[in-house]
């Protein structure tokens, strides 16, 4: 009887998770693998998609110069708008979480309010925002600190300014849930022993916080290296990015193999930077705090 026990609640976790299991296949690795095989097609300008499978498209990414100034753009886009959203998200999830009620739930509802918001409608409000007759500028020359508006729109500039906006609350709630399982009376205990505000924060605080900086970076540096309304929108046509260029691929050229070589190279160098990046911080920050 107790062996029948055991093997039921061993086998009632998978019974439980079947369905989610089931949804993320079909709606996550059928595709993915999908478009890994459709990226080995031939292609042909005048026959389109044809039934052969070769290795051209992902040399073609590979070698190619104008795709590689694209991935590092990319690259450099995702890593300055991690930088921002740390820069900012921390120290206005600190503030938060020492705020007192009801001002507390008031400000982080106003912090994660932008995400109701479709990411459409934001970036269209940045770029009102940020226009030559923007608001922005408007301010800028009644300052009298520029006489000409500044260039903002279809600018890398104005991409991460757009960015960091949107993706800044994905790094809030990562550090506002570590933030609630830090004993506050550790941080009081070493303030009473004579350490300074920066000392206690350094020694004390920031270890305990780095575990939701970590996620959340990794949680920003994904979304942002996919992102395509965003760049679409306030970097235009030419500023392309690895998401615009496998858009124009599929709807433009309609070359769907070498749009899908760019997006299986994305996912890639994705997981591989995130990987690694995590790992690296993970030892450089607990070698320096042990």
């Amino acid at each position: 009887m107790a062996t029948l026990d055991d093997a039921r609640g061993g086998a009632a976790p998978w019974l439980l998770s079947a369905p989610a299991l089931l949804l993320f296949t079909a709606m996550l690795l059928i595709p993915l693998a999908l478009t890994f095989v459709l990226s080995f097609h031939v292609f042909k300008d005048m026959a389109g998609v044809q039934p052969g499978y070769t290795l051209r498209n992902y040399l073609q990414v590979v070698t190619d110069p104008y795709y590689g100034r694209i991935f590092l753009r990319t690259a450099g886009l995702a890593f300055a708008v991690t930088l921002l959203s740390i820069v900012l998200g921390v120290p206005e999830t600190i503030v938060l979480a020492r705020m007192r009620k009801p001002w507390q739930s008031i400000c982080l509802l106003i912090v994660i309010g932008p995400l109701l918001i479709s990411v459409v409608v934001r970036t269209l409000g940045w770029e009102i925002l940020l226009g030559n007759n923007g608001v922005i500028n408007d301010m800028l020359r009644a300052l009298h600190i520029t006489q000409e508006p500044i260039r903002f729109v279809f600018t890398m500039t104005g991409v991460i300014v757009a960015l960091t906006h949107v993706l800044v609350p994905f790094m809030v709630m990562s550090v506002w849930a570590t933030l609630q399982k830090l004993d506050p009376q550790v941080e009081w205990a070493g303030r009473s022993l004579g350490s300074s505000p920066m000392r206690v924060f350094r020694r004390v605080v920031l270890p305990q916080i780095l575990p939701g900086v970590l996620s959340g970076s990794i949680i920003v540096f994904a979304l942002s290296a996919s992102a395509f309304a965003t760049p679409a929108l306030i970097g235009g046509r030419r500023l392309k990015v690895v998401a615009t260029a496998a858009y124009d691929e599929f709807l433009g050229t309609l070359n769907w193999p070498l749009g899908a070589s760019i997006v299986v190279l994305l996912l890639i160098a994705n997981v591989a930077i995130v990987m690694g990046c995590s790992r690296l911080a993970e030892r450089r920050f607990k070698h320096i705090f042990d």
